[in-house]
């Protein structure tokens, strides 16, 4: 591992926060097996994160002090853990961000439009949702549920699938997004216990969080295969092989990534569903045993 791990645990919460400050400079520009698609690809998802997680962070600090949250301590540790958490991910994401920038390939470009997609999404939701007493507040922090339940689905995909690991060759890559997905696990429940501490549950709010899921995983389909096929494009690598690389990656029943997450998607669509029904800890300490945290 070539970052030297600062933890910081003062807040007391259930997680730690690691500034890892990786080194990005060596990392070859194809760095995914020497595949120029399978890189695009998690460029194009690494493009999501530094404005998808401000909008995290920004949701759940804009209702920390709600009254039915302020005075519940062990929730708040585990806020300002998220948070710190959030941050450094943003940080070391535009680390690489900057690093595929330099190799000629336009992310500053999809982060910028990342930002619009999120702002505009999120204005319009609530716009729509307002006559039903569905406020702006609670728009972005159910939008942040259904976002991180994906980000630790995924997580776990990267976590547990040998043929993703394997083909994630640079080891600086291959440690910044296994870090990064212990990191989503860790934290998954926060911004789901924020949302119920304040506003509880129900039938209402029940469709509420399902249905940001769906427009969520719609909208983050459309956009990260937006990204990969501009990527790919201005690369000159928008071809057979390039696609059919990503989809044995990506969508193959039998292996991909994002075919792997189906059956712990739908979980949250069932009614009581809780983060931690998931139970990751074993694959977790696994994982930091093996990063050496």
């Amino acid at each position: 591992m070539n970052a030297k791990v600062n933890i910081n645990n003062r807040a007391g919460a259930s997680f730690p926060v690691r500034r890892m400050n990786f080194d990005f400079e060596q990392v070859p520009e194809y760095w995914m097996n020497g595949s120029a698609g399978l890189t695009h690809f998690m460029t194009a998802l690494s493009a999501l994160f530094p404005a998808g997680e401000k909008f995290f962070i920004d949701s759940v600090r804009a209702v920390r002090h709600h009254p039915a949250l302020k005075d519940n301590i062990e929730l708040q540790k585990e806020i300002s853990a998220f948070i710190g958490q959030e941050a450094m991910h943003t940080q070391e994401h535009v680390g690489f961000n900057a690093s595929a920038q330099r190799y000629g390939h336009d992310v500053e470009t999809l982060d910028g439009y990342t930002d619009k997609v999120i702002q505009t999404t999120r204005k319009l939701m609530a716009k729509i949702a307002k006559p039903v007493g569905i406020t702006q507040e609670m728009i972005d922090l159910t939008a942040t549920t259904a976002l991180e339940h994906f980000t630790a689905t995924i997580a776990s995909q990267l976590l547990t699938n040998s043929y993703i690991q394997e083909l994630m060759t640079d080891e600086t890559m291959k440690t910044m997004w296994m870090w990064h997905a212990i990191e989503e696990n860790e934290h998954k429940a926060v911004a789901y216990d924020v949302f119920e501490g304040i506003f509880g549950k129900g039938l209402k709010l029940y469709a509420l969080r399902t249905s940001s899921l769906v427009i969520a995983m719609a909208t983050l389909f459309v956009v990260q295969s937006y990204f990969l096929a501009r990527l790919l494009k201005q690369d000159q690598q928008l071809n057979f092989n390039s696609l059919r690389e990503i989809y044995s990656y990506a969508y193959s029943p039998s292996k991909g990534v994002i075919s792997g997450m189906g059956k712990e998607m739908l979980l949250y669509f069932k009614p009581g569903f809780h983060p931690n029904d998931l139970d990751t800890h074993a694959l977790l300490e696994k994982w930091k045993a093996n990063l050496g945290f």
